[in-house]
């Protein structure tokens, strides 16, 4: 095949991937926002029960333990978000390795499928997910999230904003974010791209335990108001595309750290402050 032939594929290629992206991030935010729009039931007075993030306006006694459909619900909703929220941020890596794929197939060299290097990356939130289900879990069973999945003690919502306003200036940080910044790099870093399917799963995984790494604090503050907040999932979501995307992300996060120990610390000491960042609940 020509240069110019090439070229034309890889291309058609790219554009079929970020197709592809763009569909499944489209669909995770669709299905985020009817959560929300079903959790919210119009303003609807619901004291003494608590809504199950199910899109179907199902509700349960607030006194009632979680049962499994319940476990398994909120599990999904923190999935699906999370793949709604970091698919953008790791489009650039997925984009590089479909576009190495393309042109070692060309030479006669095939690679593992992209979908096997995306499918350990979104494993990676998945298992972080089932930890941010768990310790929703915990929360409300200690009363420190409302049947509503919104968080009921300003401390708790000063120290986390606190921790991860710290977090973000810290060396791990750093160390995770730089893997995230540079795809080539961190696909060099790790052995490279990988011809067998469970080698480019587990490289995709790696990516992604680096990318909790760079984010989990972040998520911290859905876990700690209970995914309640669309404005926050909004907010994070774009703050952590602005890291790994735009130039000088490093102080992006850092500026973003600074603010969140300041609010932090606001919160704490004015309890009307709090109640204007819950805001519209989810």
């Amino acid at each position: 095949m020509t240069d110019t032939g090439l070229e034309a594929v890889l291309r058609r290629d790219r554009a079929v991937v970020l197709g592809a992206l763009a569909v499944v991030a489209a669909l995770a935010w669709a299905y985020t926002l009817w959560l929300a729009d079903d959790t919210a039931m119009g303003g609807m007075e619901m004291t003494g029960f608590r809504m199950i993030p199910a899109g179907m306006g199902w509700m349960m006694p607030a006194t009632e333990p979680w049962r499994p459909m319940e476990f398994a619900f909120v599990f999904a909703m923190w999935a699906v978000m999370m793949i709604g929220m970091m698919t953008p941020s790791v489009a650039p890596m997925i984009l590089i390795y479909a576009r190495v794929g393309r042109q070692a197939a060309q030479q006669g060299k095939p690679l593992a499928p992209t979908a096997a290097f995306a499918a350990g990356y979104l494993l990676a939130w998945t298992a972080f997910s089932l930890a941010a289900t768990a310790a929703q879990w915990l929360l409300e069973r200690a009363a420190l999230l409302s049947p509503m999945m919104e968080s009921q003690s300003r401390r708790l919502g000063a120290i986390v904003l606190i921790a991860t306003g710290i977090y973000q200036w810290l060396p791990l940080k750093d160390k995770c974010l730089s893997q995230c910044q540079a795809p080539l790099m961190f696909l060099l870093r790790h052995g490279g791209f990988k011809r067998e399917a469970r080698g480019s799963l587990a490289l995709g995984l790696r990516h992604g335990f680096y990318c909790i790494g760079c984010c989990w604090a972040l998520m911290v503050v859905l876990v700690a108001a209970g995914a309640m907040g669309l404005h926050w999932v909004l907010l994070i979501a774009a703050l952590v595309a602005a890291e790994k995307l735009v130039p000088g992300g490093i102080w992006i996060a850092r500026t973003a750290g600074a603010l969140l120990v300041v609010l932090g610390v606001l919160v704490a000491a004015n309890p009307g402050l709090y109640a204007v960042l819950r805001g519209v609940t989810m």
